[in-house]
């Protein structure tokens, strides 16, 4: 068990990516904080999946749009677990916008959760990994940090942002033994995306794109989110590892 006795906060965990590394990081022996913000009933069925399997979980409500939330979060993971030793920032949003029509709400609200939280909240759990010892970190992020994604530019320049957090955090925090990495996944079957990757045309068109010629599950991700939370990383840090079946390569 690669990640036993640790304890990792996992955001928007309710659903989706997040939901399959927190159960990925249960099975591997880490005590695991499922973050939601609005699934309540998800991240709860979530704790659930963990418990009947063995493991240790709790599900705590925090915005990471919101400032006020970190703390709290924090604080409950350290009063229930006693610890602090991985945080995976995956909580994130996307809305369907062209360019011409974007609004500075639509930016405020996608940098508030993609890059300003996920930077924050960081921050904060850095605070509390450097004080025993060390401890890693990994952002979710997405192929779009480098490949801009047509209506979805707003999004696409925030994860672009990540890259750079994640370099500029890596360099500052590598004197407290903090690792920090991002994973960049490509097509991802979520329910943020299903309705756009379930649709024929649009699906067959995004096949001949992919090398591996299949849409990815997010249990596609917990390989990597465990290895960059593992001693097996501890030379890994201020990198991405790209989980996309080969799209960027076409």
């Amino acid at each position: 068990m690669r990640l036993k006795d640790k304890v990792a906060i996992v955001t928007g965990a309710g659903r989706g990516i997040g939901r399959a590394i927190a159960i990925g990081y249960a099975r591997e022996g880490a005590r695991v904080v499922v973050n939601y913000s609005r699934s309540q009933h998800a991240a709860e069925e979530a704790v659930d999946e963990i418990h009947a399997a063995g493991g240790r979980a709790i599900a705590v409500r925090a915005d990471v749009a919101q400032m006020d939330d970190h703390a709290p979060l924090i604080e409950r993971t350290l009063a229930e677990f006693g610890a602090l030793d991985i945080l995976v920032n995956n909580a994130g949003v996307e809305f369907n916008e062209p360019v011409l029509e974007s609004t500075p709400e639509t930016w405020d609200q996608t940098v508030a959760v993609n890059l300003r939280g996920a930077y924050f909240l960081g921050c904060a759990a850095a605070r509390v990994m450097a004080r025993a010892g060390g401890g890693k970190i990994v952002n979710i992020s997405s192929v779009h940090d480098v490949e801009p994604l047509r209506n979805r530019a707003i999004y696409s320049i925030t994860k672009a942002g990540l890259l750079m957090l994640v370099k500029s955090l890596a360099l500052e925090l590598a004197e407290h033994n903090i690792h920090v990495n991002a994973i960049s996944p490509g097509a991802i079957l979520t329910d943020m995306n299903r309705k756009h990757l379930t649709d024929p045309p649009r699906r067959e068109r995004l096949l001949t794109q992919i090398p591996m010629k299949r849409i990815g599950d997010p249990r596609d991700l917990v390989g990597a989110a465990v290895f960059l939370a593992s001693p097996e990383s501890d030379y890994v840090t201020g990198t991405t590892i790209y989980v996309d079946g080969g799209l960027l390569l076409l």
